[in-house]
């Protein structure tokens, strides 16, 4: 029988990490005959199972005005802890109602559980739970102790009720093992691991002569070697090595493409990387304003491009990240067939280094030998079929929506006795 699904979290809408997993986990209920619907501060869903409330986006002024209040901070005011209270009461009235309006049978939080971005609406959410025992998926993905930027604040004790709270009604999901350790040594609740996914069983359709007009459109063509780095501008993403290793294959017609936007955490770093790439004679592309979220449902006549459309044309991927609680990007490339260098994060070592990818590896920095093997693939068709083709069947086995459909079979199970 299916069951009415509710995601919850602070935005639904673009290509970060949270709205593209949300988006891959409700396209393998809904096959599955459940039927999803989204409550959030930001939403480009179905107007018709969307229920949209400004305030609970993290960027809602109210809330940035709390987060400016209390964290880098030791000591809170009563004043602020009443404006957490006020917004946190608006926001429970509000996710009673999606649960009325929509008939939900189960919660799956989209961090809005895990990290801190919106206090009351992660206490509204963590008392809802509680007081209905409505059956609960939590899915995190970075959590507060993870980010310097929450370790020194002044709402341990918000921290310690809502992210995450310990209810027995929710099942707890993490994205990697690291992270499965961390929460049961300091919180004692233990979770299950699902790793982001695609749907390897099929591969991507791919319209080619969007991708090329998607190209165009950016002062491209299909003769420039494609260097894509597919992530937001944020300094965790060491986006300055893959300006390095373009400046050093020394070719011209090789182009930098960084396919996402800069904003959830400032515009300084991608002022430097543009005047970093200038000074070292690298060809840099920002593709962000016009890029979406390809699991959107785009209007036939609106002629807006999809990350989907900017993969088919590129040589070559870098994923030098310092950082990552998986790796959407990493998946991707696979899932298009190219080859990459990945920089060696804690948890690609932990997780996905041991089940034998074919990569281009650096480890913090890098040297003439990466460079030297980037070369190589570039220049051979044949080295650069055998390895996306390994790579490919490796993802098939561990990151599919096979994979995802049997780990969220058994949480259902748990809750309500019957398969997915």
């Amino acid at each position: 029988m299916g069951k009415n699904i509710g995601f919850i979290s602070t935005r639904f809408a673009g290509t970060d990490g949270v709205t593209l997993e949300a988006n891959k986990w409700a396209e393998v209920l809904e096959k599955a005959g459940h039927e999803c619907f989204w409550f959030a501060g930001e939403l480009d869903k179905d107007p018709e199972k969307s229920f949209h409330v400004s305030e609970g986006h993290f960027q809602d002024e109210q809330n940035k005005k709390i987060n400016d209040s209390v964290f880098g901070k030791k000591m809170r005011k009563a004043s602020v802890t009443e404006k957490i209270h006020a917004l946190r009461a608006l926001l429970k009235v509000n996710i009673y109602e999606f649960i009325g309006q929509f008939n939900i049978d189960l919660i799956i939080a989209e961090n809005v559980l895990t990290i801190p971005l919106h206090i009351p609406l992660g206490i509204a959410l963590t008392e809802v739970i509680a007081e209905t025992q409505i059956p609960t998926i939590a899915h995190h993905h970075d959590f507060h102790w993870e980010r310097v930027r929450f370790s020194v604040n002044a709402v341990d004790d918000y921290l310690n009720m809502a992210f995450p709270p310990c209810l027995a009604n929710i099942e707890h999901v993490v994205i990697n093992s690291a992270a499965q350790e961390e929460l049961a040594h300091r919180t004692g609740i233990s979770s299950t691991v699902i790793p982001n996914v695609l749907d390897f069983e099929n591969p991507p359709i791919v319209d080619m002569e969007k991708s090329r007009e998607c190209l165009e459109s950016f002062g491209l063509n299909p003769e420039d070697v494609i260097i894509l780095q597919p992530t937001r501008i944020v300094q965790r993403k060491g986006i300055e090595h893959a300006i390095n290793l373009v400046k050093e294959l020394g070719d011209p017609r090789y182009k930098l493409v960084i396919s996402h936007e800069a904003g959830d955490e400032g515009f300084e770093y991608a002022e430097w990387l543009t005047d970093y790439a200038r000074s070292l004679g690298v060809e840099l592309h920002l593709f962000a304003t016009q890029v979406g979220d390809p699991w959107k449902k785009l209007d036939p006549e609106e002629k807006r491009y999809s990350l989907w459309d900017v993969y088919p044309y590129a040589n070559f991927v870098t994923y030098p990240s310092l950082y990552e609680g998986f790796g959407n990007a990493f998946l991707e490339a696979i899932y298009f067939k190219k080859p990459l260098l990945v920089n060696r994060y804690a948890i690609f070592v932990r997780d996905i280094e041991p089940k034998g990818f074919d990569l281009v590896v650096m480890d913090g920095f890098l040297t003439k030998k990466e460079v030297r093997k980037v070369r190589e693939i570039l220049e051979s068709e044949k080295r650069r079929g055998e390895m996306v083709s390994c790579n490919y069947e490796i993802a098939k086995r561990h990151y599919s929506y096979e994979f995802l459909r049997r780990r969220v079979n058994f949480l259902l199970t748990n809750f309500f006795g019957t398969d997915l």
